[in-house]
């Protein structure tokens, strides 16, 4: 038996009618940009969230670019990014024209170190961008209050966690501004990309509508340069289907997370970590162990898929060599790109399933001599 790391056919087959129902009803509506799908879907997604604005764009990356620049973030300003986490993240503040500034991460999180955040602030920080990355909450409180301190805008990079908690709120309500994706492989994930912008900020509502559409607000009469990012009426149809079975399908990866952690509690693997202000919505379930690639082939022999999120840590990536990070400098990071290895995890999981992966992780630490 083949188990992927997600299997989203499956995930159709058990909604089908309703997604086809959807498709259909764009189809016969003959609307496809910005049309009541998309409105309805903001207005669903803002409630979900409890904030007052929803923008729907193009893609996750495209939130983050245009929610910089609500913030008024361009050439000449730093943001604060952590040093682990998918490259979008710098790419989109290097995209305004501003430099991102690396900080290191919490080992046992794998989000923004809090603590290491203040030593880079300088006078031309304009943001910081937390990340909450593999469905884990960011520690917000510590970040909003620098920024509150310093007056710097929060921007949460929540494209890895709708419906993740923080302190009982919902990650993507906590800073200034909160950017989604609707990547496929998402918790919530459309046929396609999509993303999202999310505020309780009127006035950068009011700026990310404008720069998805040529910068304007009256169409042809443009009133800044803009882009051209929006999410489709036949993406929104999707998610609203989808968005109803979010929370069922959050509890589903918890209670496979919560199965893992039973049947790994007592090898030598790393198992992930939920802290006591945070709800884990286990966009990945990733584990930590030695000899990496040899335990990723053993799982490959028995059918089993894995993956690795993520195998370089920013300042080593191609475009970021300019800013002079030699390696070292980033030790938490570099740790958890050699370490780190992410194994099945998706709402269709059977117990069986999990239970083959768990059981094929156990054999293939024996076999690298880890666990006897």
């Amino acid at each position: 038996m083949k188990i992927p790391l997600l299997d989203l056919s499956r995930e159709y087959q058990r909604i089908k009618a309703e997604i086809d129902a959807a498709i259909a009803r764009v189809l016969e509506n003959g609307q496809f940009i910005l049309g009541p799908e998309v409105e309805a879907f903001e207005r669903e997604i803002a409630h979900y969230l409890g904030v007052k604005y929803a923008v729907g764009v193009a893609s996750g990356t495209d939130a983050l670019i245009l929610a910089l620049h609500a913030c008024g973030v361009g050439p000449g300003d730093e943001v604060i990014v952590p040093v682990y986490t998918f490259f979008a993240t710098a790419e989109a503040v290097s995209r305004v024209g501003a430099r991102p500034v690396f900080v290191s991460i919490d080992p046992r999180t794998y989000s923004l170190d809090p603590t290491q955040v203040e030593a880079r602030i300088t006078e031309r920080t304009k943001a910081i961008i937390p990340v909450h990355l593999y469905g884990h909450p960011a520690d917000m409180a510590p970040i909003l209050e620098l920024a509150k301190r310093y007056g710097l805008r929060v921007i949460e990079d929540n494209a890895q966690a709708l419906g993740a908690e923080y302190q009982g709120r919902k990650t993507g309500s906590l800073g200034d501004i909160g950017c989604l994706s609707f990547f496929p492989s998402k918790n919530l994930g459309a046929y396609g990309d999509g993303g999202m912008v999310v505020t309780n900020d009127p006035a950068m509502a009011e700026i990310v509508k404008k720069l998805r559409t040529h910068g304007w607000q009256k169409k042809y009469y443009p009133e800044m340069i803009g882009y051209n990012s929006r999410l489709d009426e036949l993406q929104a149809a999707i998610l609203r289907v989808k968005l109803r079975y979010l929370d069922q399908w959050n509890e589903r990866r918890r209670e496979i997370a919560e199965r893992y952690r039973a049947l790994l509690a007592d090898s030598n693997v790393g198992l992930p970590y939920e802290a006591p202000y945070a709800k884990h919505v286990y966009h990945l379930y990733v584990i930590r162990v030695k000899e990496r690639e040899t335990i990723q082939k053993h799982l490959r022999s028995l059918g089993i898929a894995s993956g690795v999120y993520y195998p370089l840590p920013l300042h080593r990536v191609e475009p970021y060599r300019y800013l002079g990070y030699d390696a070292g400098s980033f030790p938490e990071a570099e740790r958890a790109a050699q370490e780190t290895l992410a194994i099945p995890i998706y709402p269709e999981m059977s117990d069986d399933q999990v239970e083959m992966v768990a059981s094929g992780i156990r054999e293939a630490l024996i076999l690298v001599g880890a666990e006897r």
